[in-house]
């Protein structure tokens, strides 16, 4: 299966990336990829927000932007899977070419602009889902938009009924001056929004907000007190990057953020703080640079109660998030941990 899978990748790399991307979701929907079902053990069974998760290693926003595969996805691997972003009205996004692969860095760098096909169609589609794995929504807003703050909470009431969680994204570098919502005042205002919202639908879900990992200290701060305020179930950390250090690939230099490896360290340090900042009151998702066993397990013992991936795959595979999670149940067994909880930000110090 791994070798069939290499040939795959091989094949799809010398393609345009957007046009491989989009192959590899006809194939899922297909069938034509191999899926062995939710990885999981007692040391890997988890909950985070109240959500049963069968292991920590969760698909990250993006991927699938508009659950065209969500069947397929959810036995994949994962623990738990983020679609999206959905916008209130389809969009195209920006004019492509707009996704580059940094071979050399093991890296991306997107300028998608949350291209979906709306929530409208979205919803209908997370509506027909099966039961099994939890599925979030990672909520966005119109670029054209008279009231951004004003979209997420729409996009919630719309699709809200068909998810188990939801995400407010107001970190993609993407949508022009999106990022600005991360301001206290501006971000207070958008969980008031989505969390009204949610009190209306008929099964209130888990709400985690999506944070950018170019924030200085005093943002980050301002940030986790609004979060602890507002009550969210949980933070996100991080989105792409606009850092460019290190870099070598021949597209550097593209507009757009940076996903990969070179995002770990950067994304980690943000987790780590952030962990410190909100004493353990709201659980943390760590995204960023993770294509290993022991990339997720630096994330777990920076502060976080899961992880994300999604770049890795582009290199790796979807069995990727298979043999990520049974390593990790290999680490939390080597060092006596009987559970994902009991190794949550033990080597947190290391990165703060």
């Amino acid at each position: 299966m791994k070798r069939i899978e290499r040939a795959g990748l091989a094949l799809l790399h010398r393609l345009d990336p957007e046009t491989a991307h989009g192959l590899s979701i006809r194939a899922l929907r297909a069938g034509l990829v191999p899926l062995p079902g939710p990885v999981t053990s007692s040391r890997l069974a988890t909950r985070v927000a109240g959500l049963a998760l069968p292991n920590p290693v969760g698909l990250a926003a993006g991927f699938d932007k508009n659950a065209t595969a969500v069947a397929a996805l959810m036995r994949a691997g994962f623990g738990f899977v983020e679609l999206g972003a959905a916008t209130p009205r389809p969009q195209p996004g920006n004019p492509r070419p707009r996704l580059y692969r940094l071979t050399e860095d093991r890296a991306a760098i997107n300028r998608f602009g949350f291209n979906n096909d709306g929530v409208t169609a979205i919803a209908a589609r997370l509506a027909a889902r099966p039961t099994g794995i939890p599925v979030g929504l990672n909520l966005g807003a119109n670029k054209d938009s008279a009231d951004r703050a004003a979209d997420f909470a729409t996009v919630l009431a719309i699709a809200g009924p068909h998810v188990d969680f939801a995400t407010v994204n107001v970190s993609s570098p993407n949508t022009e001056r999106l990022r600005d919502l991360q301001g206290k005042a501006a971000l207070t205002a958008v969980l008031e929004g989505v969390l009204e919202t949610r009190a209306t639908l008929p099964h209130p879900i888990p709400i985690f907000l999506k944070i950018a990992p170019d924030l200085s200290p005093t943002e980050l701060e301002d940030l986790a007190e609004a979060a602890l305020t507002a009550k969210i179930d949980g933070i996100i950390a991080t989105n792409t990057t606009l850092a460019r250090d290190g870099l070598t690939s021949a597209h550097k230099a593209e507009a757009g953020g940076l996903s990969g490896t070179p995002l770990f360290e950067r994304s980690t340090r943000v987790l780590a703080q952030l962990s410190v900042l909100t004493g353990g009151r709201v659980p943390l998702i760590g995204v960023g640079g993770i294509s290993s066993a022991t990339e997720a397990y630096e994330k777990i013992r920076a502060g976080a109660s899961a992880v994300q991936l999604y770049t890795a795959l582009v290199y790796g595979g979807l069995s990727l998030a298979g043999d990520i999670a049974r390593g990790l149940d290999a680490l939390l067994a080597r060092d006596g941990f009987g559970s994902v909880e009991e190794a949550i930000a033990t080597g947190r110090s290391a990165w703060t």
